[in-house]
């Protein structure tokens, strides 16, 4: 569990992390180094939720040893399917980190969303949903290995 305090907020109590793959945690398909073991701390402490649909065919190779639950999902309407899958698991309970346009209903429901503008780049409507917005993969995890950061960021 992850206690974030916010002042002129409620503090947020989070169990879950939920991650889309490709352009958040991955590049072209690949994690990068720090990423993977950045993961490995964060599990320890959060149940991470990896969705994807898989573009590149190698989620379930490049996720595994890091403690997450890779969920690849099929056919269109991937925002539908990752707001349904986030709202099951708990919203009120997830943090949600993405950089698609597939990621908006899943920040739409979950206690907080980051969105990353990375090396892929971002969806424009994404980043008018997101609460916070970094620039990389490595700064999205540092925020949660550093949750006064988000407190930093979202104090009022």
């Amino acid at each position: 569990m992850l206690r974030i305090t916010i002042p002129g907020q409620n503090e947020l109590s989070v169990k879950n992390a939920v991650f889309d793959f490709n352009g958040t945690l991955a590049t072209d398909g690949k994690l990068k180094s720090p990423v993977k073991e950045m993961l490995v701390e964060i599990e320890k402490f959060l149940d991470i939720y990896i969705l994807s649909s898989d573009t590149y065919g190698s989620v379930q190779n490049e996720c595994k040893n890091v403690g997450a639950k890779v969920q690849v999902l099929k056919g269109s309407n991937g925002s539908v399917k990752k707001k349904e899958f986030v709202q099951l698991l708990g919203a009120e309970d997830t943090i949600c980190i993405g950089n698609g346009k597939n990621d908006i209903g899943m920040f739409e429901i979950c206690v907080l969303s980051i969105l990353i503008v990375g090396e892929e780049g971002c969806s424009a409507k994404a980043l008018l949903k997101a609460d916070i917005i970094v620039k990389s993969s490595e700064d999205a995890l540092m925020l949660l290995l550093n949750p006064k950061r988000i407190t930093a960021t979202l104090r009022e």
